[in-house]
């Protein structure tokens, strides 16, 4: 029984209850007044010592019995038939929910898994896997001291990750370097969250999460929104993204084809340098074979003998054949590298502010309020 099941139960019981009793008692009522009447019509038609005599007798008469003696054994019966049945209906209702299995206790819903990322705090997370992706990329799981914690990001945010590099400034203050990240993790997911890490030659902080080992930590804060989803929202989302630019999409995808009442159509075109470097390929493929709403299309620079996918840059006749067409119920997402973004879109002035909308995007006729660069 649900907690608001049980607060209009009694309720209900106790008005069941009065009616009850109510139409008991007006009905033994009546019957007392139907026994007086009898009664004094006797009397009346008795000598006054007869009728004062009856009088006493009725005081210690139970009305019961002489509204039954009046009415005879075959309507007496049928009366009490009703008044036992109706009397135990009631008690069987007020019992059902004031018996044993009744607690007066409130019945609490479960509480929300507790989130243990802070936007406001930088909390060290301790790294508990790391799994060799490709050649220069790696998973990185981060535990949570609280097991049954999730994330506390949504779909669409990211994280910020913090590390202290080289040495403290002329003012005295440590050196950091700061870097956005968006788990692959599903938000739902208990006890930690993975990042995909592409490690640069020059990239300050993949350069610090490479030579992260296994017990070591990591600060982080979050979460920050993106651009908030919800089931259904567009007809039909397009994706454009390259090499580590698949970490945002993928949690946009696996909120999408996890929720069966999702009917979403995906279709994504993710570029990279070779085959070697596609990210989460044999994922994206199993969920492209299991979920026909999700289509993916490859594109890569340096394509092995065997490459069956595209050949070269994302080109408008890509963006055309593989992207749903400009719709007040489309989407289009992007990010990747930065030549990419202003080749397909444009770059984004900040954070805050999108940025105008160029490149094969704007030439194939989308607008500004049918894109979004992460």
């Amino acid at each position: 029984m649900q907690t608001g099941d049980r607060l209009i139960e009694p309720l209900f019981v106790w008005v069941y209850a009065f009616f009850v009793v109510g139409i008991t008692m007006a009905f033994f009522a009546s019957r007392t007044v139907r026994a007086g009447q009898l009664l004094g019509a006797r009397l009346r038609a008795a000598s006054p010592l007869t009728a004062a005599a009856a009088a006493s007798a009725s005081r210690v008469r139970d009305t019961a019995e002489l509204a039954a003696a009046e009415a005879g054994p075959q309507q007496n019966k049928k009366e009490f038939a009703f008044a036992a049945i109706t009397a135990c209906v009631g008690a069987a209702a007020f019992f059902s929910a004031w018996g044993p299995g009744y607690s007066s206790q409130p019945v609490l819903l479960q509480e929300a898994p507790k989130g243990a990322l802070d936007p406001n705090t930088w909390i060290h997370f301790k790294l508990e896997k790391i799994e060799q992706l490709s050649h220069n990329t790696k998973m990185l799981r981060f535990g949570f001291d609280d097991a049954n914690a999730v994330s506390g990001l949504s779909v669409a945010s990211c994280l910020l990750t913090r590390a202290r590099i080289g040495n403290e400034g002329k003012d005295g203050k440590p050196n950091y370097v700061i870097r956005p990240y968006t788990p692959v993790t599903s938000p739902d997911v208990k006890g930690y969250f993975d990042l995909v890490v592409k490690i640069y030659p020059e990239g300050k902080m993949t350069q610090h999460m490479a030579k992260l080992g296994v017990g070591d930590t990591l600060e982080v804060k979050g979460p920050l929104p993106k651009i908030p989803y919800s089931p259904n929202m567009k007809r039909h989302i397009g994706m454009v993204a390259g090499g580590t630019g698949i970490t945002p999409m993928f949690q946009v995808i696996d909120a999408i084809l996890s929720n069966e009442s999702d009917m979403t159509q995906i279709s994504l075109v993710y570029a990279n340098v070779s085959p070697d470097d596609i990210l989460l390929k044999k994922t994206l493929d199993d969920l492209a074979a299991s979920h026909p709403n999700f289509k993916v299309f490859y594109v890569v620079n340096n394509p092995t003998a065997n490459w069956k996918g595209g050949v070269g840059f994302t080109t408008y006749d890509t963006i055309v054949k593989a992207l749903p067409p400009p719709s007040d119920d489309t989407l289009i997402l992007v990010c990747g590298p930065p030549g990419m973004m202003k080749a397909i879109s444009g770059d984004k002035e900040s954070p805050k502010n999108q940025g105008e909308l160029t490149g094969l995007l704007k030439s194939a006729g989308y607008s500004e309020h049918q894109v979004f660069k992460f």
